[in-house]
């Protein structure tokens, strides 16, 4: 096996590890031995732990990243919302592995990590569209970052649930966050209020 090959093996087998374990449960000797090496190979090709794990995440946020950028680049506005609720729940079903790496170390409601930062990237571009979709409809553009972060949340969420349970379909809840984002949308109040404090 040639070094670079070497290199790929580990890094696919300690995605594994990290999946099942999270990073404080994962450790080199693990993965030194699921890939049939001793620990110095590892430490050769990443330094340690930490330096697998940052060549794993970072794959991951590259994936998932690339696929939610491409659903968020052309359509309209409903189109853009089907794209990336399907794009979402796409890269969870052909990357469960990955996902569940992203999600262990920074889930939704935390304030830091690959995930949350995965998002906030997400929400910044789902803002740019609220805004003009806010202006379009008389709507105050100032509250769209609040509802891009609603929006994704929903999304993310939702996503996080679905990866263990995989029931429905995936196209059945990504018809599901639409229909709830879309119709609920669709039925803003211009300057929405809450009735129990009037």
């Amino acid at each position: 096996m040639t070094a670079a090959e070497r290199r790929e093996q580990l890094i696919e087998i300690a995605r594994t590890v990290f999946s099942e374990k999270g990073f404080d449960g994962a450790s080199v000797e693990e993965i030194a031995a699921n890939a049939g090496v001793s620990k110095p190979v590892v430490y050769e090709h990443f330094g340690g732990k930490e330096g697998v794990y940052a060549v794993v995440v970072d794959r991951e946020v590259r994936h998932l990243l690339g696929m939610m950028r491409e659903a968020l680049s052309d359509g309209s506005p409903r189109l853009l919302l089907e794209q990336a609720a399907v794009a979402l729940l796409d890269y969870i079903e052909q990357s469960s592995e990955g996902f569940r790496i992203l999600v262990r170390d920074s889930p939704l409601g935390s304030s830091s990590g690959s995930y949350v930062s995965i998002m906030s990237d997400i929400a910044s571009r789902v803002e740019g569209i609220l805004i003009d979709e806010f202006k379009k409809r008389g709507y105050d553009a100032k509250a769209a970052p609040m509802y891009a972060q609603m929006l994704v949340g929903m999304v993310g969420l939702t996503g996080q649930w679905w990866l263990d349970t995989r029931k429905p379909a995936k196209e059945v809840v990504a018809a599901n966050l639409v229909n709830l984002a879309w119709n609920g949308l669709s039925g803003l109040e211009p300057k929405p209020e809450l009735r129990s404090w009037e």
